[in-house]
């Protein structure tokens, strides 16, 4: 039994409306998902202990997926899912459920009494006959579904053979498989001789079943230009007139005047004195007439008469590349209403080309008559613009009938596969019902088995006792602990937790998260949960935990749950993160490049406001994540990445504010190992613009604390000065740090952009 995926959590928590992503790979059998606290870590496991304990949850809309069955949250209840969650609620409600002293008992097998000892044995002789028994009926049952498998694998060959095809078909890759689902279908329906066909009707479906469709045709793609407004337009330029001081001999020889006109404009572009054709003195009044002939007017009218040339070449160049269908592509009875409507839309476009031509020429013309008022002879003519869809409409048709066609050649397949499998149907049967007796004997055998199984359990449930359990405990805990002084002590309705002998009181936290910890794993030792095919969920399980009760928690988490079926650790402690990365990264297997055949998955918490609350969602392990050793390094890649990257929306900068005070925390802590506070008087010890310091702690202060903003100075506009204040944050760490700053950056592979170098 595994957990696929969290298929779907909303209104849980922070879990508003997730579902899981479809590019996000199902969970494996191990699994580490990080999240800082107020992410959904404890919804996520609370949810799950409902799961083990068979209780619908509180609230909300659940869905999880197991062994690919979907389970509802109202459906908890009748699921017997082998799993055991470890969380905050585990302590409350198992560990310290009698008056904060007592733990029910795990029980295990101890010694047993001579008496119920020779009775075991007894059974056990039983059992083991039974077992031989078994045996030998499961190996005919092996017999006859050998026999059956190597029938279904002929006529599954004949059926192949028969009806498979060029195109794509799944008769082309016809099995064992599809024979025995379509004769156990017919089996069940009974409807075998509704199937059986004459010679006739299969000589008929036989060459249905070979006949080759016409292609499909793609349909035209092409849209007539608006004449009219291109008429319009034309018109417009043709008409427009320059006034400038002319010069009549250029005025009158447009071939001259072009000439002039480029000479000119060269003459002017090298600053010269001299004429650059005959090499005399250009007189001046010369030169003062050509530039009031050759104005700003006659340049303008000239640029835009040359743009509409290059559209109406465009225009004609599209029209010119219309390639349509030829009619021998189409089925026959449709050749009369494509011809008709491909004569309609090639007289349009040829039209269209003509028109167009005129007013090339026309533009031609205007160019070098820019000084006179020109109209346009030809009109735009009548373009038939329904002609394309007329055209397309005799190209459905044709693409409907070959669609239709295929339908009935795949009909007529179906037919016939229903036919072979209709005809050996009965030799079918004969081999499913001789499986079907041997299944019923190896079940009634195993219920005999079950049985007496069942009261060996009950026999040796009455020689159980506490000792074994207990001292393995008190043993977990002196070799977590370094000492003796805590200790579990068996009483008749479990342990009692006693220090120095007597009944323990305040136990700090590191303490209860210590002995919770350890009850948990030692309870999966428990005969009642199948570790091997069981889920183990660690929520987390470091809580208030020193540096090296982590490392020893690790070992053992590490030690007790390598065996399990599935294991889930959520944790937001980077330390504990970094140790169970490293384990699953060095996986047998982990290296392999389909992520399917990977042993373990890597997510991550993501909780973002999307503009009225929190809203929580499991994605994949951001990259940096698995490539930093230190959160330290990963909060400073990501506020690096977010002042070097294009400007985000306003609800993408929720999650700075606290990135930014964990990463200033850890820095100053770094930096400032002697001074004591919080981070205003840290901030005091650092010399930079007082300003820019007000607004970093300003910013860290207002919007990393709590779960619900509110009050005009949490006024969520202001998170618009995210990338300011992460650009003075950057610039502050450089100011005191230089050269670690710069380690920094070359560590996270950054480029050193125009962040922090204020």
């Amino acid at each position: 039994m595994a957990i696929d995926r969290i298929a779907q959590l909303r209104d849980c928590g922070v879990f508003r409306d997730f579902a899981w992503p479809r590019d996000l790979p199902d969970m494996a059998r191990f699994n580490l998902i990080y999240g800082w606290n107020g992410t959904g870590k404890t919804t996520i496991s609370r949810i799950l202990r409902n799961l083990e304990h068979q209780e619908t949850p509180a609230s909300g809309d659940i869905r999880i997926q197991l062994n690919n069955e979907a389970i509802e949250g109202s459906e908890f209840p009748e699921s017997s899912t082998p799993i055991r969650v470890f969380n905050r609620d585990f302590m409350n409600d198992s560990v310290f459920s009698i008056e904060n002293s007592e733990v029910p008992a795990i029980f295990v097998f101890g010694t047993e009494s001579v008496e119920i000892q020779e009775r075991v044995e007894r059974l056990k002789a039983d059992v083991s006959r039974a077992r031989i028994f078994l045996q030998t009926q499961q190996t005919k049952k092996q017999g006859a579904e050998k026999a059956l498998d190597s029938y279904s694998i002929a006529r599954g060959r004949d059926i192949k053979n028969l009806l498979r095809s060029t195109e794509s078909s799944r008769y082309n890759n016809y099995n064992k498989s599809d024979y025995r689902r379509r004769s156990d279908a017919m089996k069940v329906a009974g409807d075998r001789t509704a199937h059986l066909l004459d010679s006739e009707s299969r000589k008929s479906l036989l060459s249905q079943h070979t006949s080759n469709p016409r292609d499909e045709i793609a349909e035209l793609i092409y849209r007539f230009p608006s004449l009219d407004s291109l008429a319009e337009e034309v018109s417009s330029l043709l008409s427009s007139t320059v006034r400038s001081e002319l010069i009549h001999s250029l005025k009158d020889d447009p071939e001259l005047s072009e000439w002039v006109r480029k000479g000119l404009d060269i003459y002017q572009h090298r600053d010269g004195e001299l004429c650059l054709f005959c090499e005399q003195e250009m007189p001046l009044d010369r030169l003062t007439s050509l530039r009031k002939h050759f104005n700003d007017q006659y340049e303008l009218l000239l640029r835009r008469l040359n743009t509409q040339l290059e559209e109406v070449r465009r225009i004609h160049t599209q029209a010119e590349s219309v390639k349509i269908p030829v009619a021998a592509e189409l089925y026959d009875h449709l050749a009369i209403d494509y011809s008709n409507a491909a004569d309609a839309f090639t007289l349009s476009l040829q039209r269209t080309m003509e028109y167009l031509i005129s007013v090339k020429e026309a533009l031609v013309h205007k160019s070098t008559h820019v000084f006179e008022a020109l109209t346009m002879t030809v009109s735009a003519p009548a373009v038939g613009k329904n002609t394309v869809d007329r055209l397309n409409r005799v190209i459905q048709k044709h693409n409907d009938v070959s669609a239709t066609h295929q339908a009935r050649v795949g009909s007529a397949r179906e037919t016939l596969e229903a036919d072979i499998v209709a005809s050996g149907l009965k030799e079918y049967e004969g081999y499913t019902d001789q499986i079907q007796k041997l299944e019923d004997s190896v079940r009634q055998t195993l219920e005999t088995v079950e049985d007496i199984e069942t009261e060996i359990s009950e026999l040796e449930h009455e020689i159980v006792q506490h000792r074994r359990p207990a001292e393995d405990l008190n043993n977990d805990l002196h070799r977590y602990l370094g000492h003796n002084q805590l200790q579990v002590e068996v009483k008749e309705t479990g342990y009692v937790i006693t220090r120095n002998r007597i009944p323990a009181q305040a136990l700090s936290e590191g303490e209860t998260t210590a002995i919770a910890l350890l009850y948990f794993l030692r309870s999966l030792d428990d005969h009642r949960f199948d570790l091997p095919n069981g889920i183990v969920v660690l929520d987390d399980p470091v809580s208030s935990l020193d540096a090296n009760s982590l490392y020893q928690a690790f070992g053992l988490i590490h030690s007790r749950t390598a065996d399990s079926g599935q294991l889930l650790i959520l944790t937001h402690n980077f330390t504990l993160f970094r140790l169970v990365r490293n384990w699953f990264h060095h996986m047998k297997g982990q290296n392999a490049r389909d992520i399917h055949k990977k042993p373990a998955r890597f997510y991550m918490l993501d909780c973002s406001w999307d503009g009225f609350d929190r809203n929580s969602r499991i994605k994949a392990l951001d990259p940096m994540l698995e490539e930093y050793e230190s959160e330290y390094q990963y909060l400073f890649a990501c506020i690096h990445r977010a002042v070097t990257a294009p400007a985000s929306k306003l609800e993408d900068n929720y999650v700075f504010p606290n990135m930014a005070r964990r990463l200033l925390e850890s820095f100053l802590a770094f930096r400032y190992p002697n001074v004591g506070g919080g981070l205003w008087q840290k901030m005091n010890e650092v010399a930079f613009d007082e300003t820019r310091k007000i607004r970093i702690l300003r910013f860290v202060d207002t919007y990393s604390h709590a779960d619900a903003i509110d009050g005009p100075e949490h006024d969520l506009s202001l998170l618009s000065e995210s990338r300011p204040v992460l650009i003075d944050l950057l610039a502050l760490i450089r100011a005191v740090d230089e050269a670690h700053f710069l380690a920094m950056l070359e560590s996270v592979k950054a480029p050193d952009a125009d962040t922090g170098g204020q």
